[in-house]
């Protein structure tokens, strides 16, 4: 199940803004009205966003023009670096939405506004299929759905009070389903589109949805507790002795944590390229390259109960599960998929057409370790993150994938690697990284602050 950032019990009084809209959660013991609206909107723009991401790397090595209309394809690496470049830019943005959101607009008018903007950007790419195009829809793209990532599971908690607290877990698996849900269906419909009928088309089916997203996001407002906006009031905890020291030691973590991003986020580039080179044939059904990605959201439905309540409890009965440890066979189980898709790379290389089947050990792999590092580790960040700094240390959190991608981007554009001389670069980087976290691990010293609980406090 996905963590909740921000699970702040608040006040449940009925006051409201000079709009009418209520301020604090409503005092019920059931669910809040307004979570239909926001779970719809988060699977449609889930769907919108990993749709389009999943055909960006063949869109730039087969479809996209010049301003004179004529072929203007790039090679492997460079449509790598470039989807790098976007990702970066996506996980980069969440620190401006936090600061817009906690500082200035509140995060219901942040994540309209920004979404806007996000339907612009898949307008852009619907419309031109040039380089021009496609440039001002990513540049778009990111601003919107990196802005709002921060704002909008700060959203779910400030739905609920202190009677209705217990129903956050739930909601958070719905949302976390919701999330998967629509990458799976879009990463297998998409690539369709773009084969069957073009990338006009394909980049425009995405778009549809995420202007449905905020339809439906708009549609609940009156039913949303709209919790105004707090300034800039953590400035003075964030500069104090104690929270500088908390906030170097995730900060620490982060750069552990971003090798992993650097790895896990070639799923959807390096690996969708392999994939072209292999036996697509699964359950007698030929898949395009591109529908290979759609093992990772399924997976993952599959994993996280199974972890949560098989797995976890068996291990627990042998050696105690902390987050650090979590993460850390997370980075193990990372680099090991490396060296499969560093496998199926020397076969390819040797003459043969390797079964997809291989690849698809590689994502059982990689999204163990998604589980084990992105779940486990937002919810760590969480709980260890001082009570007036949890929105800049989620946004602290999504820049580590921004800083892997780059990463990422740099190494497919400055270092002559191939192949499998590539995958097994990445691989042998994630297990000295692996090795270098042991000792950091041992070296934390957890703290726990949990909004108005009495928890910890941080020393003024």
């Amino acid at each position: 199940m996905e963590p909740n950032p921000y699970t702040a019990p608040r006040a449940t009084d009925t006051r409201q803004t000079a709009g009418g809209y209520r301020t604090t959660p409503l005092d019920i013991d059931h669910m809040p009205p307004g979570i239909p609206y926001i779970v719809g909107n988060e699977g449609a723009e889930r769907f919108s966003y990993y749709g389009m991401r999943a055909i960006l790397v063949v869109f730039m090595m087969q479809y996209v023009v010049n301003a004179s209309g004529e072929l203007a394809t790039v090679p492997e690496a460079e449509a790598r670096e470039y989807y790098h470049y976007f990702m970066t830019a996506v996980y980069f943005f969440p620190i401006l939405g936090s600061l817009l959101s906690d500082g200035l607009l509140g995060k219901y008018r942040t994540i309209i506004y920004l979404s806007i903007i996000y339907c612009l950007g898949h307008l852009a790419l619907a419309l031109d299929d040039s380089w021009r195009g496609l440039t001002l829809g990513l540049a778009l793209i990111a601003f919107g759905s990196g802005g709002i990532k921060p704002c909008v599971s700060a959203h779910v908690g400030d739905q609920f009070g202190r009677r209705n607290e217990h129903l956050i877990e739930k909601v958070f698996g719905w949302f976390y389903f919701s999330i998967n849900f629509g990458s799976f269906i879009s990463t297998l419909w998409i690539p369709y589109l773009l084969d069957a009928y073009g990338p006009n088309v394909a980049f425009a089916v995405p778009g549809v949805l995420m202007l449905l997203a905020t339809i439906v996001f708009w549609a609940g407002r009156k039913r949303y507790a709209h919790i105004p906006p707090g300034g800039l009031s953590f400035v003075r905890e964030a500069t104090s002795p104690a929270g500088m020291k908390i906030v170097a030691r995730l900060i620490a973590l982060y750069f552990f944590v971003a090798i992993f991003w650097a790895l896990y986020d070639q799923t959807g580039a390096g690996w969708v390229q392999q994939s072209m080179y292999l036996d697509l044939n699964m359950f007698g059904i030929e898949f395009l390259p591109a529908q290979v990605h759609a093992a990772n959201p399924l997976l993952i439905l599959v994993f996280i109960p199974l972890f949560s309540y098989v797995l976890f409890p068996l291990v627990e009965k042998v050696v105690h599960l902390t987050p650090l440890r979590k993460i850390g066979a997370g980075f193990v189980l990372t680099s090991l998929s490396f060296v499969v898709v560093a496998w199926i790379e020397h076969r390819i290389a040797a003459g043969y057409t390797p079964t997809v089947w291989w690849q698809m050990f590689a994502y059982v792999l990689i999204t163990a370790a998604e589980v084990l590092v992105s779940v486990v580790g937002l919810e760590f960040s969480y709980t260890q993150a001082p009570p007036k700094m949890k929105s800049v240390v989620m946004a602290l959190w999504y820049l580590s994938v921004s800083a892997g991608n780059f990463f990422a981007s740099q190494v497919n554009k400055y270092m002559t690697l191939s192949g499998v001389q590539y995958y097994l670069f990445f691989a042998a980087l994630m297990a000295i990284a692996a090795v270098v976290y042991v000792f950091y691990a041992m070296t934390y010293r957890e703290q726990t602050f949990l909004q108005e609980s009495g928890a910890a406090k941080l020393p003024v």
